[in-house]
Parts: C-alpha cells; structure tokens; sequence
C-alpha cells in the first residue's frame, strides 16, 4: 500500500471505530477499554506512516481520486510535505489522548460514551479528511464534518444552559469562518470552475484579488485558530468541552487552521506580499500578548490553559509572517528560519497544551473542582499527575530543556538577527516584536508558575481535598505518551528540524537543516556558532549530573541521616489552606500593570455584612464593546426583516411584482 492509501484506510478505520462505539452504546467496558485504545493504534499508525512518508517520498506527492462526491466533483487526496506533518501531529497527539481517555470517560456523565466514541473518531477522521483534501470541494465537505462533530463533543453534557451557550457560540464563529474559506476558493478559482487545487495553482490570481483571497483565508483559519478578535469562543468552548476533547482541540483543532494558510499562502497563491506577512507578525503578536495577559488573571484551570492556547497560537502566526516578509523579500534561507520555529512550535504545542489539558481533566475527576481557589496541595494526593504537568508546565513556560524552549528560542533568533529589509517600518517594527516575544516568553512562565503552584503545591483550600485520587493506569499511560513528546521535541532539535526540512523547502524553496547542523546532532546552531547555539541533550545531561551530584554531597554530609521538622514559617504558626496565596492573589500585580486590558467588576462587601465577601470578575473587553453592539445590529436586522413577512399571500405578490418591475427596468437600461 502506498502511504496515501494507508493513512485513507485509518480514516476510515476511525469511522468503523465510531459506529461500533454507537452500535454498542452500552457495553461501556467495551468502548472504553477495546474501542478508544483501538483508536489510539489507528493513530499511532497515522503518524508513523506520515513520518516515513515526509523522510523518504521527496518532491513527488502522492495523489489519488475516489470516486466520492457529487457528478463532476469527485474527491481529490494528495499527501506531500505539508500534510504529512500535520498528519504526524495529528496521530502522535491523538494517540495519547485516546489512550487517556479510554481511562477518563464515567457511566452518567454527559453523553453516553458510544455516542462520544461515535463523534470522537468522526472527528479524527474529518481532520484527517482536511490534511489530504486537494481540491475545495472536499477540503470543505471535511472541514465542516470536523467543526459540527467537535460542536457536538463540546456539548456532551448539554443539559447545562452554559455549554449550550459555549457551543452555539463556537458553532456560529466556524460556520463564519467557513464562509471566508468558501469566498477565498471562489476568489482563487478565477471563476473558471475548476476547485481542484492543481487547478488554482495554475490559474491563480495574482494583484488585488489574490489579496482578495489571502484576506479571506486569514478571516476563515484565523476564526477557527482564535486569532485576535475572533478569539471569544475558545476561553468558553474549551472548559464546556470534556478534557479529552478540550486538549483535541487545542493540540490538534487549531493546527488545521494554521495548516489550511499556509496552504493557501505558500502553495495556491504564486506570490506572496510583504504586508501580507508585516499584518500577520502584527496580528500574532497582539494576539499572544492579549492572549498570554488574560491567561495569567484566570481563576478557572481551563480558561487559564484556553487563553494560553491564543497567546501560542498567536506566537505561530507572528513566525508565518516573518517568514512572508523574508519570503517576499528573496530572503530564503531566513524565510526557512522563520517557518521551521513556527512549524515546530505547533508540534510543541500540540504536546504540552494537551498534556496540560489532560492532567486538568485528571484534577477535575479527583476532586470535582475546576476554579483554582479550591484547590492545593494535590502533589501529595496525585503524584503522577502532578510531576507529569510539571513537565507541560515547563514546557509551556518555555524553559530549557524541554520542547517549548526550542522553537521560541527559534523563533527569538529569527527577529534578532534579522538584517536590513527594504521597508523603513518593518526595520522599525521588528525589534519592538523581540521585545515583545520577549515578554510574552516571561508572562508565559508566570501563568504557568501560578497554575502548577495554585493546584498542586501548598496546602488544601478545601476538606474534601483529602479525598483526591491520582490518575488510573490508562489516564498515566496517556500523560506519559505526551509528556515523553515534549521531553524528545527539547532534547533533540537537530533530528525535528531534519524532519522539517521537507517542508520548508516545499513552502519557500530553501531547507534550514543544513544551516542548523554544523556541529554535531548535539549542537543547534541558527545563524552561526559564534553568536548562538544551543544543546538540549547536554543541558539535560548537565542538570541530571548536577541533581545527581547534590544528592550524593547530602548524603555524604549528614551519611544518610534524615530530620523532619516543620517548615520556617516568619514566626507565625497557624498557616493554613486560608492564609497562602491565592489565585486571585497571584495575579492581582498583572491586573494593576494591564489594567487597559481588562473589563473589570468589583463587588466590595458592607461594614455591615455578617459574613462579608469580595468578587472580582475579569472580562474581555471585545465581547463588549464589539461582540455585543454586533448582536444588537443583527437582532434589529431580523426584527426589521422580520417585518416583511405578514402571512398575507397578497403581499408577496407584491414583492414579487415590485422585483420583476425593478428587473425590467434594470434589463432596458
């Protein structure tokens, strides 16, 4: 079989997987002891055949047509550089996620889990199903087979009127954005019919209306990534969603958007403009500033992760638009730079953010409690999940060794050492984005720092805290799977970016592994040795000698002698759950800094209340002052509209007498 074939046979395997979940709704061990981890082989077999195929296949794709479809629009596949690393995110990702959730999923919670079984892997197989379409037609057909599947599994428990709302909410922007990517094909056919992408390659437009079609793409994958303002459904969708799904969406969901533009930027539009890429680094890095700022004020686990997401889905966009500009200006070899830091931050965030995802659905199951100020001290009662997120938590600070440090460090590299560009304002521009990155890179690591401290470290803020369990050997299984990704991504970069040089070379026509590698596989050298490079492997192997070290002179010292006593506590003995820091607490100096940024509410309590209480809520301000006036423009165009409409036959005859009058009017002129 040829890898194209195989990867179709595992899509379509994930679809018999779904219908026997569904046919067998009942037999609960069975779906989710036999059919989830079945899933997971499915996957495993998904990435490993795409990764044979991006390092052995070369230049040429492998292409098929199935006779699917309607008359004339058969269904085209095509499996190249491009969707051959996406297709290994997706199934080394959802490998470990499904082996999670054959552990995670309970009788009576939300739907039932053959129906989540049935719409899990539907959605698997339509992201699949998105990675190799090549034409529109079938890119479309797959791509709203994803969104309403995932709409469903966001709403398994829909008796809650709030994840009905979270829901509709995400249901309306993807169907929005939808409606971009349908008008940018439109706009790249050239209205000659033809939506195969072999065909829009040939007669691709070229001036104003393949800016036309890229404006159009940006809306449609922007809306679908949580690119800035059409954010507002991922800080609701995610925590409605189950944590399986919600770490689904996150590492993989909004790696099809950034795949579907770069598809469309790098492959179906034959030249690229260099304000595309200068409105791009302007819009990811707004995003992931605003992103990593709220992130870091949220007393929801969930929220917390799901603002996180924007700020690195915002670092990726704001790597594909350096990559534009350099790529506009014939600046090849810094273009590859550039997209190999954004391409491999989307396989880091793919591993961390789900295992973030994961270990928060594992805290929820132990202690029923997803709001921060509930929780601590659960490193003694969950010491597997607690030391695997250590890992994601590192990871998404971006600290070395682990995968995060990589590709932001990547990244960082492409902006500092950026030489002189043609344009007077992008010179300008560009140091300011290193500060920024810079920043972001250190609010990053304060959100992470408050959730792993808040949930996991100090004392319980609650009685029933005593009760917490740690995670079942499936849900370990699946935490390990992630964990050891993020581990492998850190240590060995020379290997990733080897892998990646496939694609660079297909998007922009240089590869960046030649560059990187002129040392050893040990030593990542962007620009050259003498102004960077870095290790990750003797970082790693530095730190577990010093560790090893430590523990040897201690145990020398005192000859294994060990004393227990009570921590120093400044003199003042009654520290309790109550008295350390709080979620709020925590980040009460970012919304002091950043106080633009937020919509903030206060409820002060009275002198006189018997049992007095404070609230703060922290809102976006989008949702105000954008999302808000557009509802009440809508509902008053329905209520106009509305008005036509009076049951009276008589007057819609009128209506359409008016038309033709109008339309022979229109015609003799």
């Amino acid at each position: 079989m040829s890898p194209l074939a195989l990867i179709l046979l595992a899509c379509l395997v994930w679809l018999a997987i779904g219908l026997l979940g569904a046919t067998f709704s009942r037999r609960f061990v069975f779906v989710t002891r036999v059919l989830f981890p079945a899933g997971a082989l499915v996957a495993a077999t998904v990435a490993l055949t795409a990764l044979l195929a991006l390092l052995t296949q070369g230049d040429t794709p492998h292409t098929a047509t199935l006779p699917l479809g309607l008359p004339g629009l058969p269904f085209h596949l095509r499996l190249d550089a491009l969707s051959a690393l996406f297709l290994i995110l997706l199934g080394a990702v959802a490998a470990g996620i499904s082996i999670y959730a054959a552990g995670y999923f309970r009788r009576g919670q939300g739907s039932t889990p053959g129906l989540q079984c049935l719409l899990y892997h539907l959605f698997l197989a339509s992201m699949g199903g998105v990675l190799l379409a090549d034409d529109a037609y079938f890119f479309m057909v797959a791509w709203e087979s994803m969104a309403l599947s995932s709409y469903f599994l966001v709403t398994s428990d829909h008796r809650i009127a709030e994840i009905r709302r979270a829901g509709f909410l995400y249901l309306i922007v993807a169907h929005v954005g939808a409606i971009g990517i349908l008008l940018s094909f439109g706009a790249m056919s050239g209205g000659t019919g033809d939506y195969t992408f072999d065909g829009i390659r040939t007669n691709a437009p070229e001036g104003w209306l393949a800016s036309a079609a890229f404006l159009l793409a940006l809306g449609g994958f922007g809306a679908k990534a949580g690119l800035l303002p059409l954010h507002v459904w991922l800080p609701e969708a995610h925590p409605a969603a189950p944590s399986p799904v919600s770490a689904m969406m996150s590492g993989v969901m909004l790696k099809t958007a950034i795949y579907g533009l770069l598809r469309v930027t790098f492959d179906l539009l034959p030249e690229q403009q260099w304000w595309w890429g200068a409105l791009l680094l302007g819009l990811g890095l707004a995003t992931a500033l605003f992103g990593v700022v709220f992130s870091t004020v949220q007393s929801d686990m969930k929220r917390l992760l799901a603002y996180s997401s924007i700020e690195n889905i915002g670092l990726i966009f704001a790597g594909i638009g350096l990559s534009l500009v350099f790529a506009a200006n014939s600046m090849p070899l810094l273009a590859a730079l550039a997209l190999t830091a954004a391409l491999y931050h989307c396989l880091n965030h793919a591993f961390f953010k789900s295992l973030l995802f994961l270990a928060t659905g594992s805290v929820l199951h132990a202690t029923g409690q997803r709001n921060l100020g509930r929780l601590g001290g659960l490193i003694h009662r969950m010491p597997w999940v607690a030391w695997l997120a250590l890992l994601g938590v590192v990871a998404s600070a971006g600290l070395p060794p682990l995968n995060g440090f990589v590709s932001e460090w990547l990244l960082l590299q492409s902006f500092l050492f950026t030489p002189q560009l043609p344009h007077g304002y992008l010179n300008m521009l560009l140091p300011v984005a290193a500060g920024a990155i810079a920043l972001i890179a250190a609010l990053a690591g304060f959100a992470m720092v408050k959730f792993f401290g808040v949930v996991f470290l100090g004392q319980p803020r609650e009685e029933h805290l005593a009760k917490a369990h740690d995670a079942g050997r499936m849900e370990r299984l699946g935490l390990i799977w992630l964990a050891a990704g993020c581990v492998l991504l850190g240590v060995l970069p020379n290997f990733v970016i080897a892998a990646l040089d496939p694609v660079t070379n297909f998007l922009v026509g240089a590869g960046f592994a030649p560059a990187a590698d002129k040392g050893s596989w040990l030593l990542l050298a962007p620009i050259s040795e003498e102004r960077a490079s870095y290790s990750g492997a003797i970082f790693l192997g530095g730190l577990l000698a010093f560790t090893l070290a430590l523990f040897f002179v201690v145990r020398a010292v005192f000859h294994g002698r060990l004393r227990r006593a009570d921590a120093w506590d400044c003199g003042f003995p009654l520290l309790s759950g109550r008295t350390q820091d709080t979620a709020e607490g925590f980040g009460q100096p970012i919304r002091q800094v950043f106080a633009p940024f937020f919509r903030i509410t206060r409820e002060h309590p009275s002198p006189f209340d018997k049992e007095p209480h404070y609230r703060i809520v922290v809102d976006d301000p989008l949702w105000h002052w954008l999302y808000l006036p557009l509802a009440w423009l809508v509902d008053l165009g329905t209520r106009v509209v509305g008005k036509l409409q009076r049951g009276r036959i008589a007057i819609y005859l009128l209506y359409s007498f008016v038309t033709l009058l109008a339309l022979l009017v229109f015609t003799t002129r």
